[in-house]
C-alpha cells in the first residue's frame, strides 16, 4: 500500500507540475477537439470503471469466500472490465491535454494493468469450466 502511496503521489506531483508550470494552453484550447474528445472518453472509462467495481464489490454475498465469474456491463466482453474502464480514462486524460507525460502515463498504465487482465482471464480460463470462450482478457474482441 506504501509503495501505491508514493507511486501516486509522485506521479499525481509530475503531472500537475506539468500542467501548472510547463505545458502552454491558448485560450482556444476550451473549444479543442481534443479537450472535448478526451473529455467525452475519460468520462467513459469513468463510467465503465465505477460500473465494473459495483459489479465486483457484489459478486459475493457477505461471508462468501467462493469465487465467482462477474457477468454484466463490459464483463459480458473483457475480464479485466475495471481494468479497461481505467485504461480508457487515462488514455481520454491522455488525449485531453494532449501531453508527452499524460500519454507517458496511459502508456504505462497499460503496461502495468494489461498484465494482471491477462492474468486474471487465465485463472478464470482455468477455474471454471462454464466461463464464456468469447470473453477476452482486456480488450473487446481482440485482447
Amino acid at each position: 500500500m506504501l509503495t501505491g502511496v508514493v507511486v501516486c503521489s509522485i506521479n499525481g506531483f509530475l503531472q500537475a507540475h506539468y500542467l501548472l508550470h510547463c505545458a502552454t494552453f491558448h485560450s482556444t484550447w476550451f473549444s479543442d477537439a481534443c479537450l472535448l474528445t478526451g473529455l467525452i472518453i475519460f468520462f467513459l472509462g469513468m463510467g465503465i470503471n465505477i460500473h465494473s467495481d459495483h459489479i465486483l464489490r457484489n459478486l459475493r454475498n457477505p461471508g462468501e469466500i467462493s469465487y465467482k465469474i462477474p457477468r454484466g456491463g463490459m464483463f459480458e466482453y473483457v475480464s479485466g472490465a475495471n481494468f479497461f474502464g481505467e485504461i480508457v480514462e487515462w488514455l481520454g486524460y491522455a488525449v485531453a491535454t494532449w501531453s508527452l507525460p499524460t500519454f507517458a502515463f496511459a502508456f504505462f498504465t497499460i503496461c502495468f494493468i494489461g498484465p494482471r487482465a491477462y492474468h486474471h482471464h487465465k485463472f478464470y480460463n482455468e477455474k471454471f469450466k462454464d466461463f464464456p470462450r468469447s470473453r477476452r482478457s482486456l480488450i473487446p474482441f481482440i485482447f
